[in-house]
């Protein structure tokens, strides 16, 4: 596992009524007054939605953990921009499919405070194929990274919010997608599963830990102009796809960043177990 980054050093206050305690508060709202700042992890978030929801969260005042599979500089860049505007992150190398690697990436959370955020991002999609077309290397590395990844970041999550395990409570955000409502037929029905499967997490789990502290929700994500589309060998799908969507255009990252923001703050304290489409009316 590397770690890249900031640790929460600078920019704290000593409170003043409590000398004797050596204790520090930072400045914005992800901070517990009196312990170190809040941390958020963000899985996936050196791109996109991911990126978008780092630097929203650190504007916020959270210590934010920015994990990456693969693409260093991407992780670092985000990390750079966060603290030139102020704000603590870290880097932290981790596939969320490996069991061992998502412990590492909240152990490394675990040195820089308490953690009251996890946003579910990591996700991957495959080339458009047909079913008939698929096989079961591909069937078997998405399932791992967009199911079994967010399943053990999530279980870590609740191990550490939850206060049946002595946590102060927390809130998790998952990405699904309109793909789980719509199918994705004859483009990516295997990802379209793995977005159903968030949408079944979100609400059971939700429900699951709601006495405990602990809220859960989702957005549902429509068309977003994220590289998404060109990875998944879809080069313009964005600009073909503007008439099909009620508003006539796309949405942007920091659109679904802010309403994931929305899902992590107080102003959603009564929310959980809820998936939010955020598609311009598709779905």
């Amino acid at each position: 596992m590397d770690v890249m980054g900031l640790l929460p050093s600078e920019g704290w206050e000593k409170v003043a009524d409590r000398p004797d305690e050596g204790s520090f508060r930072g400045r914005g709202d992800g901070q517990v007054e009196g312990f170190m700042t809040n941390v958020a992890i963000v899985t996936g978030g050196s791109r996109g939605i991911g990126r978008a929801c780092a630097i929203k969260l650190a504007a916020e005042g959270y210590t934010v953990v920015v994990n990456f599979a693969a693409n260093a500089a991407a992780a670092e860049a985000v990390v750079a921009e966060i603290a030139k505007a102020g704000g603590k992150a870290v880097a932290v190398k981790g596939d969320v499919a490996r069991e061992a690697d998502v412990a590492a990436i909240f152990a490394a959370a675990d040195k820089l405070g308490p953690l009251k955020v996890l946003i579910n991002n990591a996700g991957i999609m495959d080339k458009v194929a047909r079913l008939d077309e698929m096989t079961l290397e591909r069937l078997t590395r998405i399932f791992a990274v967009n199911i079994t990844g967010s399943f053990l970041c999530a279980r870590e999550a609740v191990k550490r919010m939850s206060t049946k395990h002595g946590g102060t409570g927390g809130a998790i955000v998952n990405l699904s997608s309109a793909a789980s409502v719509l199918g994705a037929p004859a483009m990516g029905v295997d990802y379209a599963a793995t977005k159903g499967a968030m949408d079944v997490l979100t609400i059971g789990l939700g429900r699951e830990v709601a006495g405990e502290g602990v809220r859960v929700n989702a957005v549902r994500p429509g068309i977003i102009d994220t590289e998404i589309h060109d990875s998944a060998g879809m080069p313009g799908r964005v600009q073909k796809m503007r008439e099909q969507i009620p508003m006539k255009r796309e949405g942007s990252a920091d659109e679904v960043a802010d309403v994931i923001l929305y899902l992590c703050g107080p102003q959603s304290s009564y929310v959980t177990g809820t998936i939010v489409a955020v598609a311009g009316g598709r779905c």
